[in-house]
């Protein structure tokens, strides 16, 4: 298995979860390897990144590497790398003859249209709404352009945090709060609603679709279908500690062409792997809040 991105938030649980699931990991990582089969090369250096298949030659690959931060300030940069980079790796995958088993493409949730009312399906209107959604949206229909030469997967997650989730991302930033037992926090718009889930739970289905044949091909969205509102993660927080929290509605914070609801609908991945094997919100939060407890009581 070749991941990258495997240094980030998604990359860190899914190597862990493939290993305990018997794979041979390989981690394609920017700079410094943490595990010993981690591969470094930049997603922009055709040579360097030839060079990283042909040592894993892999079987699936998982491709997680992108600027996922939708606030990130340098519109050139998501699309360099998000789409550009997404280019470098399926030409090179072609090139060098891997991949062949199955290339898993990463998309987001967040290009479909709001929704009033009622769950989001794969057909339902595209109209991604910061630069990040369109990079990814652009990256899907590239993608197309390789579905003669590598069996490609692509998925649609939706909001997910989890444990080792950070900052800028806005449920760290709450947990910290809470953490912190702050009495007030500034937020955007919490009326917003999301549909999340914990990134363990995103990762077993990343993992499930890899040994699932007849998924080659297809898009899915990966969600729970139930949608929350921020107001409500921070009452839920709220009843975990029994801390009482003032929220403050910061104008800098709100995204004046933000949807207000996003949730999906997630019958066409049941269909095709059953069940998700769900982590409980709450239990999310609380994992959340213990990390951060714990981090903070290390003696500095």
């Amino acid at each position: 298995m070749l991941v990258t991105g495997a240094a980030g938030f998604t990359g860190r649980h899914l190597c862990t979860h493939l290993r305990e699931c018997g794979y041979r990991v390989f981690g394609l990582v920017e700079h410094a390897r943490v595990d010993p089969d981690d591969l470094v090369a930049d997603l922009l250096d055709a040579p360097a990144l030839g060079a990283a298949i042909r040592t894993a030659a892999p079987d699936h690959v998982v491709h997680l590497a992108a600027i996922a931060f939708p606030g990130h300030a340098e519109a050139a940069s998501i699309y360099r790398v998000n789409l550009t980079g997404t280019l470098t790796l399926l030409e090179a995958l072609v090139r060098e003859g891997f991949g062949r088993n199955r290339v898993l493409l990463p998309s987001t949730g967040t290009v479909y249209a709001s929704s009033e009312s009622g769950e989001l399906l794969e057909t339902a209107p595209l109209a991604p709404a910061t630069h990040y959604a369109v990079s990814k949206l652009a990256m899907e229909h590239m993608a197309r352009m390789y579905a003669r030469s590598l069996p490609i997967t692509v998925v649609r997650p939706f909001n997910y945090t989890g444990p080792g989730q950070h900052e800028p991302y806005l449920i760290p930033k709450i947990v910290r709060h809470f953490a912190e037992r702050a009495a007030t926090i500034e937020l955007g718009n919490v009326d917003v609603i999301r549909d999340f889930l914990d990134v363990r739970s995103v990762v077993d289905v990343y993992q499930r679709l890899l040994n699932t044949p007849a998924a080659a091909g297809g898009t899915f969205n990966v969600c729970s279908g139930k949608g929350v509102a921020i107001r409500d993660l921070v009452a839920m927080l709220e009843e975990l500690t029994g801390h009482r929290i003032a929220i403050r509605v910061n104008p800098k914070f709100v995204r004046p062409d933000e949807p207000r609801r996003i949730v999906g609908c997630s019958a066409k991945l049941h269909a095709i792997i059953g069940d998700l094997r769900t982590v409980p919100l709450a239990m999310t939060l609380a994992d959340m809040l213990a990390e951060r407890e714990q981090s903070t009581a290390k003696p500095k």
